[in-house]
């Protein structure tokens, strides 16, 4: 677990949700190293290199979080504040993916920082298209900065 190096964090508790995604996300080939992960606590575990891993190198953080928002433990808004109240993590693209389309979780997403609030579609065919644009943007068109992971990019300018 030390030096493994992920393309997508995938947040994520249903099973059927994770094995549709994965699916996509193989078959289009768009990312060769995905994590799952089935809470909130998880995430941030994994994230902040804690409790099960904290053996995991910090250095290698995910270039994709895809985040539910009704989890167990810790809900997606909560993961989401906390992701983007650390330095090491307040950069890293997180997508919305969910469920809910309600629009306080909409506007609580955009608020706390999230990059995208999808709402995740019920037609299997239709989930399936929306991982993998995701993915091709996300993963190969999107343009980040070699050191995103590790470091806040960039004091803020002074006036």
């Amino acid at each position: 677990m030390n030096d493994i190096e992920v393309d997508i964090l995938l947040v994520e508790d249903s099973q059927d949700d994770i094995d549709l995604a994965l699916h996509t996300l193989r078959r289009e080939n768009l990312a060769n190293h995905i994590f799952v992960v089935h809470d909130g606590q998880e995430a941030l575990d994994f994230l902040f290199c804690s409790g099960p891993y904290a053996d995991r190198n910090a250095e290698h953080m995910p270039k994709l979080i895809l985040l539910d928002l009704k989890l167990p433990k810790i809900d997606g808004l909560d993961v989401l504040r906390q992701l983007r109240a650390h330095p090491r993590t307040s950069t890293l693209p997180v997508v919305i993916m969910t469920s809910s389309k309600e629009e306080k979780d909409v506007a609580s997403g955009y608020n706390l920082g999230v990059n995208s609030y999808i709402q995740k579609p019920v037609d299997f065919e239709q989930f399936r298209q929306t991982v993998k644009t995701i993915g091709l943007y996300w993963l190969l068109i999107n343009q980040r900065p070699q050191n995103h992971s590790t470091k806040k990019l960039a004091e803020p300018v002074k006036p």
